[in-house]
């Protein structure tokens, strides 16, 4: 949810813009990516803030800076400018990146989408070299695109399921010249249209015609509410038409819903009882299945005594069961329920012996069916990583399916494919990566190794990290850490589950007794008592004779001698002999050699085994976090009110480490 600063100022800018459209101003500021009818028009290649409403279609077209972050923009060269709609003056070209995305978002996932590219040179480099690239619409393969002349421009369409709320449309470099591209458009469709089209196969348009037009105008938006583009079709003299200005009817469950400006003209055959026609797949497609839907409406009045019936066969066999009549001014399609795939189709259509009028043809469209056989990468993982790329600001050419196709993996990536794709692996050592060390990389679920070396990174290490299950090699060597290593990882590194690489990072602990005094003071701004005590032989001897003397005096009673203190014991006064001493932790460090070797644990902390400079063995007791007792109860009652004013003279000096030790 947005601030209340920027959602008051996009209320603003809201309401200007909404003014400014009742006005009829031409705003070129506008960044919405839908229009009225639902729909994306993007001219590749204007200007970021530029756009402008289409002569013929009068749909609003927008620039294409905020659908993509790479590419270089282009004028088409003026020669060719006159003759061209304004969509084709601009390109976006690509001259880096083995790929390159345009992604568009806010769709609805599992909804159907038209989406048309459009590809004009116009000798936009002046090179006057042609280019031949691939297109992929998400991570499956679309079209190659091939590039011939200047004016020429290449229309591709394909009809598709949205697998997230979002679709990419991606160009891919094979060698064969810079990709560059003239339009991009998305159209929103009904779920009953095009039902081959569905979550597993798209639809990539080979042709779309109109049969026995009047004239050579493209029909498309506003003639058919969903922009399609239907080309004119004639064979003259071969083909006559028959046209109607009536309007042309649609039955509720159509599955096209071809406009009725197409439907009211049709063509036939001149002098035959045959209409018919044909095409072989080319060398890149003859692999592929293909699918067409044949559109009629009887635009004729018949007489009594007329009759329209034909067979429908592809190559020679029945297509259709049964003879079929158009019915009059109303919308119908034949079609197959599934693609074929043969070296060779010709599609005729044959009067039957009872019918009185040759057939008819109102329009034709014919797709490759392209199956979804690439899956895109987790979703999960698709939005951390892209998180993480705009937090770090990586400049790698991250673009498009971070996994799939294999092909085009993000660098620095390795990823899986038992089923959906993940990232297994990230490697950004040597990225310049700055700033706070946050947990989106625990999001990367099926992270198995994470290499964010020599870097800028600052704060402590995420506990969120302890949490990936399949993590084995952590290095974070040569940033700027702090705090200490989370207890999680350091388990699973001694387990030997992780390798954990922490070096050149140095304020960074790897646990809470390591930290060096000033860090102590920065994170809890407290110290902790350190105390060394006797050697331990001796103070267990010790412990051992008192619990004898104990022992005696309760044997002897009232008439035995009581030793009331350790001098009528028997013990020199001079024996226990307290001392104050203070230490810097590096000092305690070396006398402990590192705190490596515990030798016991006691109510309010630890006891590590230490040499003193002149070889004596000591024990030093390291206060627990989590105990609430003060010193007087850690050191001891001997000194008690000793230890009191050392707490004191404490509070003024929070550098200060004491301990306490006994002379025997």
């Amino acid at each position: 949810m947005k601030g209340g600063r920027g959602f008051r100022k996009e209320m603003i800018m809201w309401w200007c813009m909404l003014l400014l459209s009742l006005l009829g101003t031409d705003n070129k500021w506008v960044r919405g990516q839908f229009d009225s009818n639902g729909f994306i028009s993007i001219d590749c290649g204007l200007s970021e803030n530029d756009s402008y409403i289409d002569e013929h279609t009068k749909l609003s077209y927008i620039s294409d800076a905020q659908f993509i972050d790479t590419g270089l923009n282009h004028y088409i060269s003026k020669e060719y400018t006159p003759s061209l709609s304004r969509q084709y003056l601009t390109v976006r070209s690509f001259n880096s990146g083995a790929r390159n995305c345009y992604s568009l978002k806010s769709l609805v996932l599992g909804s159907k989408y038209l989406i048309r590219a459009t590809f004009l040179y116009g000798n936009y480099d002046g090179l006057n070299q042609f280019a031949m690239f691939d297109l992929y619409i998400g991570v499956n393969f679309w079209k190659t695109v091939n590039i011939s002349d200047a004016v020429t421009p290449i229309i591709a369409e394909v009809i598709t399921v949205a697998p997230a709320d979002y679709v990419q449309v991606c160009l891919a470099n094979t060698g064969g010249g810079n990709p560059f591209i003239s339009s991009l458009d998305l159209r929103p469709l009904k779920d009953t249209l095009y039902l081959l089209a569905n979550s597993t196969q798209s639809l990539s348009l080979v042709k779309r015609l109109n049969a026995g037009p009047t004239d050579t105008t493209i029909i498309r938006y506003p003639d058919d509410r969903h922009d399609r583009m239907w080309e004119p079709w004639s064979n003259e003299p071969y083909w006559s038409e028959l046209t109607t200005t009536s309007d042309v009817s649609h039955i509720l469950t159509d599955q096209f819903e071809a406009p009725s400006a197409v439907l009211q003209t049709a063509a036939t055959r001149v002098n035959s009882s045959v209409l018919q026609f044909d095409w072989a797949p080319g060398p890149l497609d003859n692999s592929r299945s293909y699918w067409w839907a044949l559109h009629f409406c009887e635009t004729q009045l018949l007489g009594k005594n007329q009759s329209r019936w034909f067979n429908i066969t592809v190559n020679g066999l029945m297509w259709y069961a049964e003879p079929y009549s158009p019915s009059y001014l109303l919308a119908d399609e034949i079609y197959g329920k599934y693609g074929l795939q043969l070296p060779y189709y010709n599609v005729s259509l044959v009067a039957t012996g009872n019918s009185t009028l040759p057939p008819l043809l109102n329009a034709f469209e014919l797709f490759i069916v392209l199956p979804v056989a690439n899956v895109p990468t987790d979703s999960g993982d698709v939005s951390a990583i892209n998180a993480i790329k705009e937090k770090y600001q990586i400049k790698k050419n991250w673009v498009g399916d971070p996994c799939a196709p294999a092909t085009y993996i993000w660098d620095g990536l390795n990823c899986s494919y038992s089923s959906s794709p993940r990232i297994t692996a990230l490697n950004l050592a040597s990225n310049g990566l700055m700033g706070d060390f946050l947990s989106l990389f625990s999001e990367l679920k099926a992270l198995q190794s994470l290499n964010l070396s020599d870097n800028n990174l600052t704060g402590s290490i995420p506990d969120a990290l302890s949490q990936l299950t399949s993590l084995t090699l952590l290095d974070l060597t040569g940033n700027k850490l702090n705090g200490t290593i989370p207890d999680g990882l350091l388990r699973k590194s001694q387990a030997g589950k992780l390798t954990l690489r922490v070096g050149d990072n140095p304020n960074l602990c790897s646990n809470s007794t390591a930290c060096t005094p000033n860090e102590q003071k920065k994170d809890n701004g407290s110290i902790r008592v350190i105390a060394i005590i006797v050697p331990v032989i001796v103070v267990v001897l010790l412990v051992a004779l008192v619990l004898l003397l104990c022992m005696l005096k309760n044997k002897k009673g009232t008439g035995g001698e009581q030793y009331s203190d350790f001098s009528k014991a028997g013990l020199k006064d001079d024996l226990f002999q307290p001392e104050n001493r203070q230490f810097a932790y590096t000092e305690l460090a070396a006398i402990t050699n590192e705190f490596t070797r515990i030798i016991g644990k006691g109510g309010f902390g630890t006891f590590y085994h230490g040499t003193l400079e002149d070889g004596t063995q000591v024990a030093v007791k390291v206060q627990s976090e989590s105990s609430s007792q003060g010193t007087r109860d850690f050191v001891g009652e001997e000194e008690e009110e000793e230890e009191e004013e050392e707490d004191d003279d404490d509070d003024d000096d929070d550098d200060d480490y004491y301990y306490y030790y006994y002379y025997y």
